[in-house]
């Protein structure tokens, strides 16, 4: 088990969107915040060390901005986070929300590649999860664990480069030739780079890391572990392009616009 990084953010986010918290077009403050913790004070920072003002939940999410994650983590409330997290099959998280705090939003439990990519396949299935197998003919039954709408959603703004390039650029590892949802996630020290999503029929996750837990030196999830998830990908779907999937009769589109701040 290794620190998960911003990986389970989607998590959260599809959480707080179930719930009607928040939409993939709400305004969310990232700028500096200092929260008082039982442990001290807890100042999240973003990965570039720069603070956008208002964003939208999809730049959020997209953009892996840890202040907005954490805002939304204290909407929903860490124990919610906590059991949706274990309801997919995150064993590793044995805490109750008040050991992890905010601090969980960014991806502070720790999780085993096993787990992490199972819990974005349910994210692919429109929130049914199932145990992995290994062999074709063994057989699992789905449990309904998130909400389809919320889950279409989520992989909807995983998928938007634009969104995506708040942080990261338009043109960086995660551009794949196909239809994607993808996320990375960097631990504390770069002990541990994640990048984890899903097209039309592949969900796959990378893990790049030293096994006895060693940091590595400028080397983060975009930059590690994405390159090789890219270029899997771009592999399984060397015959056949990715689609995206249609979007649910549940979910309402509207075009909105935002007032320029002055």
């Amino acid at each position: 088990p290794r620190q998960a990084g911003s990986t389970l953010k989607p998590f959260l986010y599809e959480l707080a969107i179930g719930r009607k918290l928040v939409t993939a077009a709400s305004l969310i403050d990232d700028s500096p915040v200092n929260l008082v913790t039982p442990a001290g004070l807890y100042v999240p920072q973003n990965y570039d060390r720069d603070f956008k003002g208002l964003v939208s939940a999809r730049t959020a999410l997209s953009s892996s901005l840890n202040v907005p994650a954490v805002r939304t983590l204290m909407l929903v409330g860490t124990d919610a986070f906590v059991e949706r997290l274990q309801a997919l099959g995150f064993d590793d998280v044995v805490h109750d929300g008040d050991f992890y705090g905010f601090a969980l939003a960014l991806g502070s439990a720790e999780v085993s590649l096993w787990q992490l990519t199972n819990a974005y396949r349910a994210l692919a299935n429109g929130g049914q999860w199932s145990s992995l197998r290994l062999q074709r003919s063994s057989r699992t039954t789905p449990t309904p664990v998130m909400e389809a709408g919320a889950s279409w959603i989520c992989a909807n703004m995983l998928s938007e480069p634009l969104a995506r390039s708040v942080t990261f650029g338009l043109e960086n590892p995660l551009a794949s030739r196909h239809w994607a949802a993808v996320k990375t996630g960097t631990s504390k020290d770069m002990r541990d780079n994640w990048c984890v999503g899903f097209t039309d029929r592949y969900t796959v996750g990378v893990w790049v890391g030293n096994f006895d837990g060693s940091p590595m030196r400028d080397v983060s999830g975009v930059t590690g572990a994405a390159p090789v998830w890219v270029e899997l990908v771009d592999y399984l779907h060397r015959h056949a392009p990715s689609t995206a999937p249609p979007m649910p009769q549940q979910v309402i589109a509207r075009h909105v616009e935002y007032e320029a701040q002055i």
